[in-house]
């Protein structure tokens, strides 16, 4: 299968788990906030496919789960399409720019920058929405490292773990 068709097919996979995944973590009361479970295959898609298709997955994810199922809610929808398109494309761009002999040091310094990078955007946006109904630099920590700290541990194990296999895949070798 030509590359262009097997990232294209990924990242179509990638944004069919970001509708399906968080429908299982929304059964728990704050699920979605606390275990961020959207996030995960905009990560590995901008990991594994690049930064235009993490891009696009972190813009269509949202907006397909928000159509779909109603999560998020139309008037978060906006930010998380943003704060989720910066994760996907600074993973990508991350991925290919780092040059590390290592992958997996590679992967988790791609992915943290990507973290980073998404959440300051995100408290961004919110400062500037938010800002006369008293966000905050506290509610800011709070909503993006404390509340969903089990995500980001759960995002730092599985999501280098899931590309570094996902790359070694046989398919991968073959042109």
């Amino acid at each position: 299968m030509k590359s262009t068709t097997k990232k294209l097919v990924s990242c179509a996979l990638c944004i069919a788990l970001g509708v399906l995944l968080p429908m299982a973590f929304h059964v728990i009361p704050n699920g979605g906030s606390v275990f961020l479970p959207m996030h995960i295959p905009v990560l590995i898609c901008g990991l594994f496919c690049g930064a235009p298709y993490g891009l696009a997955c972190g813009i269509i994810t949202p907006f397909f789960s928000s159509m779909t199922t109603g999560m998020p809610p139309a008037m978060i929808l906006p930010q998380m399409m943003i704060e989720l398109a910066v994760y996907g494309l600074v993973t990508g761009l991350c991925e290919k720019h780092i040059n590390f002999k290592n992958e997996m040091p590679k992967l988790y310094i791609s992915l943290i920058i990507a973290m980073l990078a998404g959440r300051i955007v995100n408290g961004l946006i919110n400062t500037f929405v938010l800002s006369t109904q008293g966000y905050t630099l506290s509610v800011f920590m709070t909503a993006s490292f404390i509340t969903c700290l089990p995500g980001i541990i759960i995002q730092l194990i599985i999501v280098p773990i899931l590309v570094r296999i996902l790359k070694k895949s046989p398919s991968n070798h073959i042109k």
